[in-house]
């Protein structure tokens, strides 16, 4: 017992740098090796862009145009990334790799305190080591910023309602967790208020109001929060008026009530995103998450599960539902996940038979598709027969180089898997914990860079290649018959002219002073007819480029 304990002080002084280490090596290296994906991707970097080339960075925009959908903070790292990297996918995805080595680190101090330097080493390695969380990370999205605001606004507003706090701390930790929620409102928007105040509802309702802050704390929280959202929404409202709040909050009101640009999905669509893409966590996480929980007021068990089902019910009954809407979601569950690791490694008892029964399930599934979509790829003639859309038919035609190694990562993945799973039957639990975040997160490394390139050349790649083609031209471009950003960004688009889909019909008919290039799919047999003097250019895979000049009969 001596011994061991010796050896696990002697890891305790190098949990967090094995972290930090590990986040920076898988975060940030190749992070420009694949072009940023539509839609949301390509919408955030090329607000940064336009901030950079317009000079306004105060305001939001999306051709030049006010965009209400989000506030400016997470475009604000971006363009601070940009103006030290240039304008590319690198620097638009940078924030989100520092701020998942911030976010590991977070989670093993708090974890530290909540219990042990191993329980935080537990939790910052189980989200290291999922699928969704992993991804997001390197990824241009706003997501992970955003959820680490919430989370530890959340997680301050908790520490100033604990009895061991000083009065002193406990104000200032509520001061902490309004300027905190208030960046997150800067990051996305009021939903990021309305998750912790749900949050923190439903927890006064579990112990009966006992515990809710007195006036000064609330005033405190309050203060910090108005002071922080004034940064951006006080200078809006002060030179354009309150026209301004009024569009923003029309804006993310419809994104609550209706569902927008076709992601209407069903009430249990999240709970299967999270099931699935949070693998192996979600798993991990079970026999904790409905587990009955004690009335013990300071446990910050009972506030994570409370955040978890917030946020996937809110989200469930939202019309509105993307992936990572239930994102924040992925923190608790690697919190739980750690719960479950943390005991199977204190008390050496062997993993549930249900839980590793449906790892050994998922992991499955997971190593196969991972294997058959590049073999796939190389025999599309498999695929073919059942592709009604020609637009997909037509994208499996692009030319890409397979060497068949590609394969052999979901292969390689299911051997470390297996090998995992058996030490868990032989309750090395250790061992076994290691190798399975570990083999997940050297999977995703590979496959980013070895299969996704690829399968995005047969997506949105010949476009991409199109619009940079045009980068300093003076010319329109425009995509017919479906929504993209890529033409802003990777065209570099000038300030001017303006134009968007309400010009359409003067792009195609009009009297153009410049050249005008149209992308459009192959499903889109009509198009011919409509443009007027519209000339193919060529076409790649699923999209037909065409231009029409200046002069061109009408019709």
């Amino acid at each position: 017992m001596e011994i061991a304990a010796i050896n696990q002080t002697g890891l305790n002084k190098y949990y967090l740098w094995i972290l930090i280490l590990s986040a920076a090596v898988f975060f940030i290296p190749y992070l420009g090796y694949v072009h940023l994906f539509d839609w949301d991707e390509i919408n955030f970097a090329e607000s940064a862009r336009e901030m950079i080339v317009s000079g306004n960075y105060h305001r939001v925009q999306i051709n030049f145009q006010p965009f209400w959908e989000k506030p400016p903070l997470f475009f604000w790292l971006q363009v601070a990334c940009m103006k030290t990297f240039g304008i590319n996918e690198f620097a638009a995805r940078l924030p989100n790799a520092i701020f998942g080595i911030i976010t590991l680190v977070t989670f093993y101090f708090i974890g530290k305190k909540y219990q042990s330097p191993r329980f935080g080493f537990l939790w910052a390695l189980a989200y290291f080591g999922t699928f969704l969380p992993h991804l997001y990370f390197k990824s241009a999205i706003i997501d992970p910023v955003f959820n680490y605001f919430i989370f530890l606004g959340l997680y301050f507003m908790f520490r100033s309602l604990q009895q061991n706090v000083t009065r002193k701390n406990a104000l200032w930790n509520a001061a902490l967790s309004g300027l905190l929620i208030g960046l997150a409102t800067l990051t996305k928007g009021p939903v990021g208020l309305l998750v912790f105040l749900i949050s923190f509802f439903v927890y006064f309702i579990f112990h009966r109001f006992k515990n809710f802050p007195d006036v000064k704390k609330i005033i405190l929280f309050t203060v910090f929060f108005v002071l922080v959202c004034l940064l951006w929404f006080g200078q809006e409202i002060w030179e354009n008026g309150l026209w301004f709040l009024k569009e923003f909050l029309a804006y993310q009101a419809e994104l609550f009530l209706h569902p927008v640009a076709s992601h209407g999905e069903p009430f249990y669509y999240h709970f299967v995103v999270v099931f699935i893409g949070c693998f192996p966590i979600s798993i991990l996480a079970l026999p904790v998450i409905f587990k009955k929980e004690k009335n013990n007021t300071t446990d910050f068990r009972r506030i994570m599960k409370i955040l978890f089902w917030t946020v996937m019910i809110l989200f469930s009954l939202t019309t509105t539902k993307i992936v990572h809407y239930s994102s924040i979601t992925y923190m608790p569950l690697a919190f739980m996940a750690a719960i479950y690791l943390e005991d199977l490694i204190k008390t050496g008892t062997a993993i549930k038979k249900w839980v590793l029964i449906i790892l050994i399930i998922i992991g499955l599934l997971f190593s196969f598709l991972l294997a058959a979509l590049p073999y796939v790829a190389m025999h599309p003639q498999l695929l073919l027969p059942y592709l009604k859309d020609p637009y997909a038919a037509a994208s499996l035609n692009v030319s890409v180089h397979w060497s068949g190694f590609e394969m052999l990562i979901g292969v390689a993945y299911l051997l470390l898997l297996i090998i995992s799973f058996y030490l868990f039957t032989k309750r090395k639990n250790k061992i076994a914990i290691g190798l399975l975040f570990y083999a997940t997160a050297t999977c995703l490394f590979i496959y980013l860079l070895a299969v996704v390139p690829k399968i995005e050349k047969y997506s949105q790649g010949p476009a991409i290649e199109f619009y940079k083609s045009l980068q300093g031209k003076s010319v329109y471009i425009w995509p017919i018959g479906f929504k993209s950003y890529g033409q802003y960004f990777y065209a570099k688009k000038p300030a001017t002219p303006v134009y968007g889909e309400k010009d359409e019909p003067f792009l195609l008919r009009g009297d153009i002073k410049m050249p005008a290039y149209f992308v459009v799919k192959v499903s889109d047999t009509a198009f011919d007819t409509t443009c007027a003097g519209c000339k193919l250019i060529k076409q790649e895979g699923g999209f037909k480029f065409y231009r029409r000049d200046p002069g061109s009969t009408t019709k």
